[in-house]
């Protein structure tokens, strides 16, 4: 049966409809959080195409609430410090990821390159946490960034263990391209899956993040799964006998971190 509330129809198989002022409300939220710099109202509209008026409104209030913050002069606007407590409650209450942090370091420790856990968000991957090298060589992600499935070796592993027909339904017509080595081709990709699929680890050098090859393999304690761990190094020490080794590394953590997820009863 379906739930029904006052915004849906309940009806099986529908896709629920949003309360407009809610919508717009957490759309400004992650519009403000993806960008690197502080909007003004104008570029916000240009952003969401919400009219002037209720952005306006909706932006004051959130200010008020300490979700959105101003600069100075009140003119430009990101995320508030209320953001950050309900990103770390999140964090906090994720079971697997108290786990997850252990094999993190025991990876970065044994490789010596930045260690990485994340979950798959539909199309994005999620960092949700991070061991950094102890020789800080190569660029990390922020815990809480988000980036696409396909130019991620998190999101090609948590990709191919999806069937080809669930890939097609996530991802959309047109994949961007974050550097010149995304891959931006539906075809490419399929293909790049299939080599994920047989050797058990994803590889991709260069396609996220410039100057940044990584090495990811799924924590298979969910069917499909949904988190997989990383090793990020720079690109010009990933050639492929050690690219084989970190591969082989990062699936046998992964393998130990899903029985240990399963033996405490995460799922």
């Amino acid at each position: 049966m379906a739930v029904r509330d006052s915004a849906g129809s309940g009806r099986e198989g529908e896709e629920p409809t949003l309360v407009k002022s809610a919508e717009r409300t957490v759309r400004i939220v992650e519009a403000l959080a993806a960008s690197p710099t502080r909007l003004t109202l104008t570029e916000l509209q240009e952003v969401l195409g919400y009219p002037r008026s209720s952005l306006h409104a909706l932006v004051r209030t959130l200010r008020e609430l300490k979700w959105v913050e101003s600069d100075e002069a009140g003119l430009a606007f990101g995320v508030g410090p209320h953001a950050l407590l309900s990103g770390t409650a999140y964090l906090d209450r994720d079971p697997a990821l108290r786990v997850a942090v252990r094999t993190l370091e025991d990876l970065r420790d044994e490789l010596g390159f930045t260690s990485h856990y994340a979950r798959r968000d539909d199309g994005h991957v999620l960092y949700l946490a991070t061991r950094e090298s102890r020789q800080p060589v190569v660029a990390i992600q922020r815990v809480g960034r988000r980036l696409p499935v396909h130019i991620t070796a998190l999101g090609q592993a948590l990709l191919a263990d999806l069937t080809p027909a669930e890939v097609s339904t996530l991802l959309p017509p047109t994949l961007e391209a974050h550097t010149p080595r995304s891959l931006t081709d539906h075809a490419a990709l399929a293909a790049e899956l299939d080599q994920v699929r047989s050797r058990g680890w994803a590889f991709e050098s260069q396609q996220g993040t410039e100057g940044v090859a990584c090495v990811a393999a799924v924590v298979g304690y969910r069917i499909p799964a949904t988190d997989a761990i990383s090793c990020a190094m720079p690109a010009d020490l990933a050639t492929p006998e050690r690219v084989r080794q970190v591969g082989q590394t990062v699936v046998a953590h992964a393998a130990r971190l899903a029985v240990a997820l399963r033996r405490e009863g995460i799922r």
